[in-house]
């Protein structure tokens, strides 16, 4: 299931939960995340922990995996049946910059297209949030109207919306047909409803 240097999704496991958990000591991650800081690590193990055994229907979440390690994870959230919502992270903070967000991002595409059958796939990203703009548009994505408003990091900024169709991402994966991409392992739905 697992491929050297390419991040590949599954289901998340019982063992992810202690590493999920482990992120939130991450004073980086949690800044830019908007994650809490004031919670011991066992709350968080048990709320990972019930996430797996009990994934609300309105969010998939599968564990990003590289050469064997959890390196991030990937959401799809939303009730619609022909379009969700993206969401991604890398974790811990020591392995930002290394292109790991673009692959998780894209493998999350491709699983919302090909395995869910999505029809269009959504994701917002704060402007001062300048890596995540730049994944999104790397992905192809389309820029819509601007969002919300937000603080990233103690900076007032606001939301930017990008859409990308499913014909419009096999026309660009078929650009990449000679390239390496991420490939997500078939996975269950499992989730939580609160958007980390």
């Amino acid at each position: 299931m697992l491929s050297t240097g390419t991040v590949v999704l599954r289901p998340l496991r019982h063992s992810d939960a202690e590493v999920l958990a482990s992120w939130a000591s991450d004073p980086w991650l949690c800044a830019a995340a908007d994650w809490s800081t004031d919670r011991p690590e066992e709350y968080h193990r048990a709320f990972h922990r019930r996430l797996i055994d009990a994934p609300p229907p309105d969010l998939i979440r599968l564990a990003a995996v590289l050469d064997d390690d959890v390196v991030g994870y990937v959401d799809l959230h939303g009730t619609e049946p022909s379009r969700r919502e993206l969401g991604y992270l890398v974790g811990d903070s020591r392995r930002w910059g290394r292109g790991l967000g673009g692959q998780i991002a894209r493998a999350g595409l491709e699983y919302g297209f090909t395995r869910t059958g999505l029809h269009e796939i959504w994701a917002e990203a704060l402007a001062a949030n300048t890596a995540s703009v730049r994944i999104l548009q790397g992905l192809g994505m389309v820029e819509g109207e601007p969002g919300d408003a937000g603080i990233y990091l103690g900076v007032a900024t606001r939301f930017r919306r990008f859409t990308l169709d499913a014909d419009a991402w096999r026309r660009g994966e078929s650009a990449l047909s000679g390239r390496a991409r991420p490939r997500p392992a078939p996975g269950r739905r499992t989730g939580d409803p609160a958007r980390s």
